[in-house]
């Protein structure tokens, strides 16, 4: 394979980043070590949940829905930990809000490139759904069958132009992990620091589904982080593990790295050859099977993709959510005369 396999120069490993924010000697009352605290733990609980026990299950779309839905859950504890400082946003220093409303709308677009290659991996069955539709009635219409696996193979060789923006996306982020410098607020350390676990994960798995949609490993990061952080040693072990057997199926030549997918595409060619030739009468029975194996595995991925369009698709409502809540706080001090309308329907939002 092409250079891009190789692993990225890992990311910031200069020293702890926060050093300025909780440096040697910060006190922090009882009550706020105990609110990270209990955000840390939980994060270090997710990430080793997030570890599978058995390789062939990395990038499977089951475990991708489950990656996207601890997101959600970590995003969720942010939120929590939020309320629980009891930090009005009045308070929140403008560098803060400024990073906030940044991400959050960089997040919105990578949700959206994601659901975008979803539909275009969903639209692919509508071949296939031909290709049964024509092979397992009474009167088999061969030609038509290797037409529209042809077309199969087409629509899934395409590539998301959308992904070019989501790789630019993602560089802007990694280039600011790194959270602004707090000098006057204990809450504000706390939140900062918590805040700096959640950019840390979300870009991990993010460049992950884009390793998956695109094709290849070219934006799979490696992030470094500091081993002063009680969930450093899950996120590494984890990111080692995932990222190594990302590049370990690239670097096999598979035409895809989508578990499932790779499942269509066996069963598409073992019943090409027989659309391409013809049926010849003793592979009645082996064009049976092959159909019967194609279909399976057709609804298994479709079902797949289903489930993780949904849950991609909570990933982005709760992100939306908490800039608009955000937003509306900042309208309501005064800060902020813009409004913003969300709309649940993912395909169709205009992110600016």
């Amino acid at each position: 394979m092409s250079r891009s396999q190789d692993p990225q120069r890992p990311l910031f490993s200069f020293g702890n980043p926060f050093r300025m924010i909780l440096p040697k000697g910060s006190n922090l009352s009882p009550k706020l070590l105990d609110l990270l605290n209990t955000f840390e733990v939980t994060l270090v609980e997710r990430l080793k949940k997030l570890k599978p026990l058995d390789r062939e299950d990395v990038l499977s779309l089951s475990w991708m829905r489950y990656a996207m839905e601890s997101l959600c859950a970590i995003h969720t504890d942010i939120k929590t930990l939020i309320t629980a400082l009891e930090l009005p946003v009045c308070d929140w220093d403008d560098k803060w809000i400024g990073v906030y409303l940044d991400n959050s709308v960089k997040l919105l677009d990578i949700c959206i490139a994601f659901s975008s290659d979803i539909s275009r991996l969903n639209q692919s069955n509508l071949f296939l759904q031909c290709v049964l539709h024509n092979l397992e009635g009474p009167s088999k219409q061969f030609m038509r069958a290797r037409s529209s696996l042809d077309g199969w193979r087409q629509h899934i060789s395409s590539k998301n132009q959308r992904f070019e923006k989501c790789f630019a996306i993602m560089d802007s982020l990694a280039a600011t992990i790194d959270l602004p410098k707090i000098k006057n607020s204990a809450k504000g350390k706390v939140l900062m620091r918590a805040m700096y676990g959640v950019k840390v994960v979300t870009l991990f798995i993010c460049s992950i589904f884009a390793a998956a949609f695109s094709g290849s490993t070219k934006k799979l990061m490696d992030l470094h982080v500091p081993e002063s952080f009680s969930w450093a040693e899950a996120f590494t072990d984890l990111q080692a593990f995932i990222n190594n057997e990302i590049r370990n199926l690239y670097s096999s030549g598979r035409v895809t790295v989508l578990k499932e997918l790779e499942a269509v595409d066996t069963s598409v060619k073992k019943l090409y050859p027989i659309v391409q030739d013809g049926l010849d009468p003793v592979e009645t029975e082996v064009l049976q099977y092959s159909t019967s194996d194609l279909r399976i595995q057709t609804e298994k991925f479709s079902q797949g993709l289903d489930l993780l369009a949904k849950e991609v698709d909570s990933f982005f409502q709760i992100v939306l959510t908490g800039r608009d809540a955000l937003l509306c706080n900042l309208r309501v001090g005064g800060n902020v005369t813009d409004s913003v309308q969300p709309n649940n329907n993912v395909e169709g939002q205009a992110v600016r």
